[in-house]
């Protein structure tokens, strides 16, 4: 039996960063309802076999990677990632964003159309972001749509262009090329897209009228987070709520933050809405009670809340109230969170964590009962269904592509700027001790990384769905 992390090539040349491989062997792979030893056979980018134990004789050439006893499981699905390109890349560029996936075990991203130039809210400017995509990227790529008030028309033929959704504000996005949306917006592209297999994805922030919070200290997290009460959050999911009953179209709640919208969420399912709901790795991880003064690199929207309200999210990821858990990985340059001010209300909103989900994740929820399992379905399973690619990716059975991470759940390490890929190093979890190293990852059965060194040529694909699209006649929806 090999060490763990030892490499066993058998064939002609070693294991090395952009080479393929034909067979995965490991005594902890993670199939549907086990974890056993087994070997993943791989042909032409896909999963052709997964065989119990060690029962073959390799045939001369094979690539074999024997991992020992490090965990094999479907590589890590983010559906919501921001990239930045075009027009942003001194945030983040395809090439940083995914080397940064690659490194965390990420085979696949979901791109979000806004905090680029132009947004993705047009033909036109998808096929730009498309054409700025091409030949960058070490995994693969999908990309969300976006809705803005006006932009219907340009719905259905993105859709059936190859986004498997659509992404809106509810209350104001801070680009001015991405305008939030009210009711009657939302009214007519349900309508325009009832009947299709799409998905419509919400910031889950709405604005409370007249409400105004009380004017404080800016450089004191409590004022900032005053600002944005657990008020919006549940205003806004009740509309959401509201509108996936009314037209029985999927929707997803993206990065929950309040826990005291569970209830709203939890009794739509019960009354068979369609909803989904994300959370992120920051609202699992840290609490307003431990954001210093001046700790601008902790604000996002919505906000991170106490600790009470982090344990809340918790419980409802066991009771499957929440469905999946992402990054929401938003760069931002220092300069642009005001450090030396410290002034929350100025700084922009956003954090970097792409690399670091699997072992942020991992180590909060071993301790709480988690299993590996569970790890697949919540990054790996849900997030495939979600973003559509539930007939490619997301689990190791024949026929699905071999999207692989190869990890070490038991090592430990300190998250150091200089381990980290993506363009804007400062988050709040520099000198965190993480559990959960990643040794490879696997796009499509090539090694997109491994020990640390990345693929000289990107191979990542961009990833256009195929979905039906509506045909029936649209009627208003008053």
């Amino acid at each position: 039996m090999s060490k763990k992390g030892e490499v066993m090539q058998r064939g002609t040349t070693r294991a090395e960063a952009g080479s393929k491989v034909t067979t995965v062997r490991s005594t902890r792979v993670v199939l549907k309802n086990t974890v056993c030893p087994a070997e993943i056979l791989i042909n032409d980018g896909k999963i052709v076999s997964v065989l119990p134990g060690k029962s073959r004789t390799y045939a001369s050439g094979e690539k074999v990677l024997d991992v020992g006893d490090l965990v094999v499981m479907p590589g890590i699905i983010d559906p919501h990632i921001h990239a930045c390109e075009p027009g942003h890349t001194a945030l983040e560029s395809y090439s940083s964003a995914t080397k940064a996936a690659a490194a965390g075990g990420i085979t696949t991203i979901v791109d979000m159309p806004m905090n680029c130039l132009p947004p993705t809210t047009t033909m036109a400017n998808f096929d730009a972001k498309l054409k700025s995509a091409r030949g960058q990227c070490h995994v693969d790529v999908a990309f969300w749509g976006g809705v803005i008030p006006g932009n219907q028309a340009e719905l259905l033929p993105m859709l059936q262009a190859g986004v498997p959704g659509f992404k809106c504000f509810l209350t104001g996005c801070s680009e001015d090329e991405f305008p939030s949306v009210c009711l009657q917006d939302l009214h007519m592209v349900m309508n325009e897209l009832e009947g299709t297999e799409c998905v419509l994805l919400f910031h889950a922030e709405q604005d409370l009228g007249q409400w105004e919070p009380v004017a404080e200290d800016p450089a004191e997290y409590k004022s900032f987070l005053d600002s944005c009460p657990d008020a919006m959050e549940i205003e806004a999911i009740h509309t959401i709520a509201d509108l996936c009953l009314q037209y029985k179209m999927p929707c997803h709640i993206a990065h929950l933050s309040s826990a005291e919208a569970l209830p709203i969420i939890r009794e739509a399912r019960q009354k068979g809405a369609p909803l989904t709901v994300e959370t992120a790795h920051h609202y699992l991880t840290l609490t307003s009670e431990h954001i210093p003064p001046g700790g601008t690199y902790y604000k996002c929207r919505p906000p991170i809340r106490s600790k009470n309200n982090r344990e809340q999210l918790w419980a409802a990821l066991q009771e499957g109230l929440i469905d999946m858990v992402v990054s929401a990985h938003n760069p931002c340059p220092p300069d642009l969170k005001h450090l030396d001010e410290g002034d929350f209300f100025k700084a922009q909103g956003g954090i970097s964590s792409l690399q670091f989900g699997l072992p942020l994740f991992w180590t909060s929820a071993k301790s709480r009962g988690f299993s590996l399992h569970d790890l697949v379905q919540l990054m790996c399973t849900s997030p495939a269904a979600l973003s559509r690619l539930e007939d490619q990716k997301g689990s190791l059975r024949p026929g699905m592509d071999a999207d692989l991470v190869i990890w070490d759940p038991d090592k430990e390490f300190e998250v150091k700027r200089n381990m980290i890929h993506h363009k804007n190093k400062l988050n709040p979890y520099l000198g965190f001790r993480l559990c959960g190293e990643v040794f490879a990852t696997l796009v499509r059965g090539r090694l997109a990384y491994l020990k640390g060194k990345f693929s000289t040529k990107p191979q990542g694909d961009l990833l256009l769905t195929q979905r039906k699209t509506s045909t029936r006649i649209t009627s208003p929806y008053y």
